[in-house]
Formats: C-alpha cells, sequence, structure tokens
C-alpha cells in the first residue's frame, strides 16, 4: 500500500500561505464573476503547494537523480501530468524547491534572532541562530533538508537563484560572528570569514548524517551550542 504525505510541514506552510496571498491580491471582488475567479486563483495555489511540498518530500528523500514526477504526484495526490500545468518541467520545479529551502531558512533564523531580547549578547545570539538552523533544517522543513542535501548534485543553471539567497543568509552569519569579534567575546586567532564558513558548514553538514535514532534535535542543539561557544570564545 502506497503511503501518503501528509502536509505537516510548517515552514513551507509559511512560504505557501505568503505565496497565496500574492497570487490573489490583485484580484477584483466587486462582480461575482471576479470573486469566482478569486477562488479558483486561491485554488491554483493551494494545487501549487501541495506540488512543492509533495517534490520538497522526494527530493530530500530520493535526491535529484532519484526525483520522479510520477513520485511527487503521488504523495501530492496529483496525475503526473497535472504538474505540468504548474512547471514546465521537472529541473523547474527543483528549482523551485531548492531556492525555498535556503529562503525559508533565512526567513526562520531571522524571525528567532529578531524576537530575541534587545540586550541579548552577541554570543547568546549566535547560539540562538544555530539552534534556529538546525531545528529547521533538521527537523521542521523538507525544503531544508532537500536543499542543502542536493546543493552538489543539481546542474549550475539550477542552483543560480538558491545561490544569490545563499550569499543573502550568509551575511545574517557574518554579522553574528563580526559582532562577537567587536564584543571581545570572539578569539582574536579567527580569521572571521573562515570561522564563519566552518560554522555554517558544520551546521549544514549535519543534514548529511544526522539521524532521530542516534540522539535528539535537542542534543544536537545542545552539543553543537557548547562547541561553537567554546570553539569560538576569547579565553585569553
Amino acid at each position: 500500500m502506497p503511503v501518503k504525505y501528509t502536509f505537516k510541514n510548517r515552514g513551507s506552510g509559511r512560504y505557501h500561505r505568503q505565496m497565496a496571498r500574492r497570487t490573489t491580491n490583485g484580484s477584483s471582488v466587486a462582480v461575482p464573476a471576479a470573486e469566482q475567479g478569486a477562488a479558483n486563483d486561491t485554488k491554483s495555489a493551494q494545487t501549487r503547494a501541495r506540488i512543492l511540498d509533495a517534490a520538497a518530500h522526494v527530493l530530500s528523500a530520493k535526491g535529484y537523480a532519484g526525483l520522479r514526477l510520477t513520485d511527487v504526484a503521488e504523495y501530492a495526490e496529483l496525475q503526473a501530468p497535472a504538474i505540468y500545468y504548474y512547471y514546465p518541467s521537472r529541473d523547474d520545479l527543483i528549482e523551485e524547491v531548492m531556492w525555498v529551502g535556503i529562503a525559508d531558512t533565512r526567513e526562520h533564523v531571522t524571525s528567532v534572532l529578531d524576537n530575541l531580547p534587545s540586550d541579548t549578547s552577541p554570543t547568546d545570539r549566535l547560539l540562538a541562530a544555530v539552534a534556529a538552523h538546525l531545528r529547521h533544517t533538521l527537523e521542521i522543513s523538507d525544503y531544508a533538508k532537500a536543499s542543502i542535501h542536493n546543493a552538489g548534485q543539481v546542474p549550475p543553471e539550477i542552483r543560480k537563484r538558491q545561490i544569490a539567497e545563499e550569499e543573502r543568509y550568509g551575511e545574517i552569519w557574518r554579522r553574528l560572528i563580526n559582532d562577537m569579534a567587536r564584543s571581545g567575546d570572539l578569539s582574536a586567532d579567527y580569521d572571521l570569514y573562515i570561522a564563519q564558513m566552518l560554522v555554517l558548514g558544520a551546521l549544514n553538514w549535519a543534514v548529511e548524517w544526522w539521524d532521530p535514532r542516534r540522539g535528539s534535535i535537542d542534543t544536537v542543539v545542545a552539543n553543537a551550542q557548547s562547541l561553537i561557544r567554546h570553539g569560538l570564545a576569547d579565553t585569553g
């Protein structure tokens, strides 16, 4: 019996609600015909979201080479030809998933940082970002897992928009590391760029090795925070 996919991805759900609003914002509601058009637009956005959610799930589990549109359609509970109404090709669908994976992670981490108290220390802000990144990529979002896991597998043309988003996300981590350095919390032994890349690289690599049977997400977060706190701190 085929396993049916249930759409519980909180990160992707937030993205798709925004996407649906953008789809319907310009619709007139002055006459019944326009109201019907708006309803159709909403239904179309919901179907598109189901396809993207399913594609993210399949891509995170099977990788770029293993993704088949028939599998995506099965998880989305659609006929495979329906996908082509929304995406001209398999690679167009994958490109969207890869971009959303990074964009949604950036949005999630930014939201966590924005909600911290104003007097949070630079080190604690970095550790909050570490926890937010790990929980989002390992526990919340199929998009994030798919994007990180397949970054080295997809053709370069699929990566263009994702790379631009990665640069925006990297800027968040650059500021966090720089703030630690300015506050005196960061050891002077570190090159700021190398420290940033080592931290973010280690966090992303967790997607490749983490298995919940070998340790809870809480344990992973606590270990990562301890390693980064004591590894970066100025102990002089």
